[in-house]
């Protein structure tokens, strides 16, 4: 499309959506005539084998891409979850013809790039090196080898991100909110558990490679800088020999049925804030005449910044850094959910808020003004999709796979033009069922339980079901526990000491260094931690050898240096960091110290001595252990909690050292395993200054 014909359709939209001048306000203005896109058809043609071929010229840049996508019904892979992402993981590495580094090494060589998918194929590379880069791609999907030694390594890095994120607040909530909505035997709810994961053999991928990797629900599309009849020739040599069965399709379960709104809880007791998912099950396709209606509903209530919804617990409140809205049309089964992070303090506040914002939009027509922005934003978008050659290609595969009409996106701009308030008000109570919704939440049950289970809405109070974190329904979690008679901050100092080697020993333990690394978001972290009896202690998180934050502190004062910059210890951080001083502070027993209570981390009991005021320690009560340690900060105004949870304690001389580390950092979680620790060596008084 040239920047004429552009140009004209931008004018038209906001000539449609934005003219405001000598109107009745008090009438929604009637809505102009809607631009006609002419969106031009792709060349199409089909193999004998079933496979779907969809070409869009364009020579404006010498540059082609190819994306292969099979159309399967979705299907469970019950105590096997991670068949799909295993197989993805595989292909790739290397062919039946070609090793894995030759292949990547031709791939890099041409400056291209190649993917695969569960269900997917792509390749993109400058036009005259597209036809090795396509044969490159077609060779990876139709002779890959499967070989036990990359199959182990991709099981083992499966297994290594579900352990990473089995304590992520966000990560539990996706994956029950999806578990509950669905149902944990339909496709949609199921997800990958180290035990899952643990039962997939290469036999497994080899099956699903076998019976869902095939032509007959294949569409290929072809977009740039390249000839249709040239795009003949490729497929033909490449792909005429690709034969499979049709892939086999079950019956899916039907949804759950949620009787009454509820709070499903789950506890992840190293939360920094609390996840929510507020979501209802819902039956719409692309193709029904609600979807256009849906599409601006969604937008207005939360798709955007300026929605109902950020604009409530975001500005006005000030309690999360964003709050959106999804209300989905898949052809199989679909959702309405609210997702927002917020502090533990406001949980409950943010969900009457949000069931606000859900009812205004049920009750009260939307303004003209934010009805004609909605509109007025998916006309741009959609203009300037139409600049992408991509986009005619996607619109016709669309088309296709969704059984929408033929002139689906030719009139989109008439049918978005033409929804009403009134239309708004049809489709939210129709798809927003404030009666019927799952408030899933994921957080620190100690601090936010109780005001959960006190929450009404419409005026009656809500009731909760929890949950752990695979979607089993569980009973309430305990957190508070009364203290047996006779035990005491020192009787549980006494206890740890004992259980790591005694105080005998530890008053020889003159110095400890530590050494390991963790991994966060497929970047490696070294940590090198020094530390004295004397209460010097130097921290430094590398990354490639270049330093990231160095903190040190030398007995009287300190600093943290990050980015360059170095700032020095808070009189308030300096006593804190005098107190909790010392390779085992437990030797000395602080006067204001406290043992608060008994709680449960991670399923087991541990005693909670409040440190400092900032700071609380949990010792087992079963091995007298240090399990955690949780310390909070004023940060932006808001009160953070930062937690290290305590593992694998190993003996080093004689005494008893923890090798593993789980640190929380924000939404994120970091686990640090030591590979090398040692006592009363290595330090000295450099590492302090």
């Amino acid at each position: 499309m040239n920047k004429f014909k552009i140009f004209t359709i931008l004018f038209l939209c906001v000539s449609l959506f934005g003219a405001h001048a000598q109107i009745d306000r008090s009438k929604q203005p009637q809505p102009g005539p809607a631009p006609k896109i002419n969106l031009g058809q792709p060349d199409t043609f089909t193999l004998k084998n079933g496979l779907k071929v969809l070409v869009v010229e364009n020579h404006k840049l010498p540059r082609v891409s190819a994306t292969l996508i099979i159309d399967n019904k979705p299907h469970s892979e019950g105590n096997k979850e991670g068949v799909k992402a295993l197989f993805s993981a595989l292909m790739g590495t290397g062919t039946q013809n070609t090793s894995k580094d030759a292949f990547n090494e031709r791939i890099d060589f041409l400056g291209a790039r190649v993917g695969y998918g569960t269900s997917s194929a792509s390749a993109a590379s400058l036009s005259k090196f597209f036809p090795e880069v396509f044969g490159l791609m077609a060779e990876g999907l139709l002779m890959p080898k499967f070989t036990q030694e990359e199959f182990d390594a991709e099981k083992a890095k499966l297994i290594e991100g579900i352990k990473s994120s089995a304590k992520s607040a966000g990560a539990i909530a996706s994956n029950v909110s999806s578990a509950l909505v669905y149902g944990k035997n339909h496709p949609y709810g199921e997800f990958a558990t180290e035990e899952s994961v643990e039962n997939v053999t290469l036999n497994d991928v080899k099956k699903y490679y076998q019976n869902y990797i095939s032509p007959k629900n294949a569409y290929l599309v072809v977009v740039g800088d390249i000839k249709t009849k040239e795009v003949k020739k490729l497929v033909k040599k490449n792909f005429k020999s690709w034969q499979a069965d049709t892939p086999p399709a079950a019956a899916l379960p039907n949804l759950p049925t949620v009787q009454y709104t509820q709070v499903n809880f789950i506890d992840v007791p190293n939360a920094v804030q609390s996840e929510l998912r507020i979501q209802n099950a819902i039956d719409l396709k692309m193709a029904d005449e609600d979807y256009f209606p849906v599409l601006l509903a969604n937008q207005i209530l939360g798709g955007a910044f300026g929605s109902y919804l950020n604009m409530n617990l975001r500005e006005e409140h000030g309690w999360t850094y964003g709050a959106r809205t999804s209300t989905g049309s898949d052809k199989y089964a679909s959702r309405f959910v609210a997702s927002t992070s917020v502090r533990n303090a406001v949980t409950d506040s943010a969900i009457v808020e949000s069931f606000k914002e859900f009812n205004r939009i049920k009750t009260e027509p939307v303004s003209f003004g934010d009805l004609n922005n909605a509109k007025s934003q998916f006309a741009g978008d959609f203009v300037m999709r139409l600049e992408s050659p991509s986009t005619v290609a996607n619109y016709a595969l669309n088309i296709e796979t969704n059984d929408l009409p033929e002139d689906f996106y030719v009139t989109f701009l008439e049918k978005i033009n033409a929804v009403t308030p009134e239309d708004i008000l049809r489709v939210a109570n129709k798809y927003y069922k404030t009666d019927k919704m799952q408030i899933v939440v994921a957080g620190k049950g100690s601090e936010i339980l109780e005001s959960l289970e006190n929450i009404h809405l419409n005026g009656k109070k809500v009731p909760v079901f929890y949950f752990d974190k695979e979607g089993n329904k569980v009973d309430r979690p305990v957190y508070k526990i009364a203290l047996p008679e006779g035990v005491n901050v020192e009787t549980v100092y006494n206890d740890y000491l004992k259980a790591i080697g005694g105080k005998e020993k530890l008053k020889d333990v003159k110095s400890l260094a530590m050494e390991g690394e963790g991994k966060i978001q497929g970047m490696t972290l070294n940590f090198n931690i020094k530390s004295t009896q004397k209460g010097e202690y130097a921290r430094v998180v590398s990354m490639n050898g270049m330093t990231m934050s160095k903190e040190v502190f030398d007995g009287e004062t300190g600093y943290v240096m990050a980015q360059g910059q170095k700032i020095d210890f808070t009189p308030e951080q300096i006593k804190d960091a005098k107190k909790s001083g010392g390779l085992f502070p437990e030797l000395n027993v602080p006067a204001d110290a406290k043992l608060t209570g008994i709680e449960m981390v991670d399923g087991k009991k541990a005693y909670v001595v409040q440190t400092t005021e900032n700071t609380q320690d949990f010792y087992s009560v079963e091995t007298g252990l240090k399990i955690q340690s949780v310390t909070t900060a004023e940060q932006m105004g808001q009160t953070v909690s930062n937690t290290v949870g305590y593992g694998n304690y190993k003996e080093v001389n004689g005494v008893k050292i923890p090798h593993s580390m789980t640190m929380s950092m924000g939404p994120q979680n970091l686990d640090i395993n030591m590979n090398n620790v040692t006592i009363n060596k290595g330090v000295s008084s450099k590492d302090f200054e």
